[in-house]
C-alpha cells in the first residue's frame, strides 16, 4: 500500500519533468505538431469540394468546424511513445527505466501527458478561429454532452497511448516495430475520421469502422464536439470506446511482460 501511495505521489514530479523535457526539446515537439496538420490540409480540400454544393450534410462551414475540431483533438490525444521505446530497446537504455521504482508504462504516460500544454499553445488559437468562423453554432448546448466530450477525449488518448505503447513493446520481439506503427497509422488515417468525416464512408465500411478502435480515437470526440451525435448514442459509443481502452490495456500489459522476459533472457 505504501509503495502504491509513493508512486501516486511521484506522478506530479514525473509530469513536471516531462513538461521540462518538452520545453527543452521544443523544436522536436514542434516538428511532431506540424506533422499532425493534415486536418488543415483536408479542410482546404473539402471546403473547396463543397463550394458549389454540400457533400452529404456537410457544407463549407460544417467542414470547417469538423476539421478544426479534428486538429484540436489530434493535438490533445497524440501519443508517439512507440518511436521512443524502439530507440530505447535498440540502445539498451530501457534497462535504466527498469531500475526505477515507477512502472515504465506510467512513466511513458506521464511524459506523453506532460507535452499536452505545449500542444495547447497551438490548439487553443485554432479553437478560437473555429469559434469565430462557426459562431459556436455546432457546439453542444447540453452540459451532458460537454461531459461526454471530456470522457471521450480521455478515452481517445487512452487508445492512442496504449496502441502506441503496445506497438513499442513489439521492439522486444523484432528488430524494430516502427513498420507496424506505420501500418496502424495508415488504418487510423482511413478509418478514424481524420481525413474525412465517417459519415462519408460507404455503409459497409462504416459498420466495420464501428468495431475497430480507430474511430474512437478521433471521430467520436469530434462528433460529440460538433453535435453530430445525440446524448443516448454518445453514451453507447463512449461505452464501446472504453471497452477498447480495456482491451488495449490488457494487450499492452501482456506484450510488455512477455517482452521483458525476452529482454532478460538475452542479457538485457
Amino acid at each position: 500500500m505504501n509503495a502504491v501511495a509513493a508512486r501516486v505521489r511521484a506522478v506530479p514530479t514525473l509530469l513536471r519533468i516531462g513538461f521540462s523535457e518538452a520545453v527543452a526539446y521544443r523544436a522536436e515537439l514542434l516538428v511532431w505538431i506540424l506533422s499532425s496538420t493534415m486536418p488543415l490540409i483536408m479542410l482546404a480540400l473539402w471546403t473547396a469540394v463543397a463550394r458549389d454544393a454540400p457533400v452529404g450534410r456537410f457544407g463549407q462551414r460544417d467542414f470547417t468546424a469538423y476539421f478544426l475540431a479534428t486538429f484540436i483533438v489530434r493535438q490533445v490525444t497524440g501519443a508517439w511513445v512507440s518511436w521512443e521505446m524502439n530507440w530505447e530497446v535498440r540502445q539498451g537504455t530501457i534497462a535504466a527505466r527498469l531500475l526505477r521504482p515507477m512502472p515504465p508504462m506510467v512513466a511513458y504516460a506521464a511524459e506523453t501527458l506532460a507535452a499536452i500544454p505545449m500542444r495547447l499553445v497551438i490548439a487553443l488559437p485554432v479553437a478560437g478561429i473555429a469559434l469565430a468562423i462557426t459562431g459556436g453554432r455546432v457546439l453542444p448546448h447540453d452540459p451532458r454532452m460537454w461531459a461526454s466530450f471530456a470522457v471521450s477525449l480521455a478515452g481517445a488518448w487512452g487508445i492512442a497511448f496504449l496502441a502506441s505503447f503496445g506497438v513499442g513493446c513489439l521492439a522486444f520481439y523484432f528488430e524494430s516495430s516502427i513498420k507496424v506503427m506505420d501500418l496502424y497509422l495508415v488504418l487510423f488515417f482511413v478509418l478514424s475520421g481524420y481525413l474525412f468525416p465517417m459519415e462519408l464512408l460507404p455503409a459497409t465500411f462504416r459498420e466495420i469502422a464501428d468495431w475497430l478502435p480507430f474511430r474512437y480515437q478521433i471521430g467520436l470526440p469530434v462528433e460529440i464536439l460538433t453535435s453530430a451525435v445525440a446524448p443516448r448514442e454518445a453514451a453507447v459509443l463512449i461505452a464501446r470506446q472504453w471497452g477498447f481502452v480495456a482491451v488495449l490495456f490488457g494487450i499492452a500489459v501482456g506484450l510488455w511482460r512477455g517482452g521483458l522476459r525476452r529482454f532478460a533472457a538475452y542479457g538485457g
